[in-house]
């Protein structure tokens, strides 16, 4: 018994339909050009995300709290390249061996789930944290403008509001950045602009040369913006701190006057 010339609909005991599937519509073709997504197998797509979640449930999530589970499953690097075949082919793979490809990536990677993995930022499985990635990687949201993604647009707003008021701001703005490195760039742009505006239009032909000066405990990231952003790292003056790891006020103000008399 079928919904679908083309689908199965299983039956249960009383041989009624478990479940009603409704039929897809065919690609939209215009001078031979697709015009609504991929042309591949859906079923055939849809039952290997079924299974591929299956094994990311069995092997991955239920086994995050088993501390008889390894942390991971460690080789030397030209050992591991052997066992899980990264060749680039120019032709795809069955679906069976994508999911043994799933199950090594799985089975080598470090497991920072485990109660035994330790790190200085990040550790531990946060479950709703993982259906909302779940979520977003399959509606795979580009957050330009509402129109595109009006729910996560609204999403983001309301985060920023949040981290706002933690500051203990009134009101302000943000983004989103990848990381430490590339925050630490932004405020370092940010830093300049307010005290060169002319940057934006005159770049840097049009600024007088810049010192910077930052902790000799500072993250690594703060000598890579200063390259990046063409200050240069000679012009990075480190500061030394003391017993806590704070910036000494009088060696910061010594080294400013030492770069000005320069």
């Amino acid at each position: 018994m079928s919904s679908h010339p083309d689908r199965e609909c299983p039956l249960d005991g009383d041989t009624h339909p478990q479940e009603m599937i409704p039929s897809k519509k065919s690609a939209v073709l215009v001078d031979g050009v697709v015009l609504n997504g991929p042309t591949t197998d859906a079923r055939a797509g849809e039952k290997f995300v079924e299974e591929a979640c299956k094994l990311i449930m069995e092997e991955v999530v239920l086994k995050a709290t088993d501390v008889n589970e390894k942390v991971c499953e460690w080789r030397p690097p030209e050992q591991l390249k052997q066992l899980l075949d990264l060749e680039m082919r120019d032709m795809g793979e069955p679906h069976h061996r994508l999911l043994e490809l799933c199950q090594d990536v799985i089975r080598y990677s470090v497991k920072t789930n485990h109660p035994r993995f330790f790190n200085q930022l990040y550790a531990g499985l946060d479950y709703y944290s993982l259906v909302a990635r779940f979520m977003t990687e399959a509606l795979n949201p580009s957050v330009y403008t509402y129109e595109v993604s009006p729910v996560f647009l609204l999403v983001e707003e309301a985060v920023l509001k949040k981290m706002i008021e933690f500051i203990g701001w009134k009101e302000g703005d943000g983004i989103f950045n990848p990381g430490g490195s590339v925050s630490n760039m932004y405020a370092m742009n940010l830093a300049r602009y307010k005290y060169c505006p002319d940057i934006k239009e005159k770049g840097l032909s049009g600024l007088p040369r810049l010192i910077l000066f930052t902790s000799a405990e500072c993250h690594y990231s703060m000598k890579k913006a200063a390259s990046f952003l063409g200050i240069g790292t000679e012009n990075v003056c480190f500061v030394e701190t003391d017993g806590r790891g704070k910036m000494i006020p009088a060696e910061l103000e010594r080294q400013i006057w030492q770069a000005s008399k320069e």
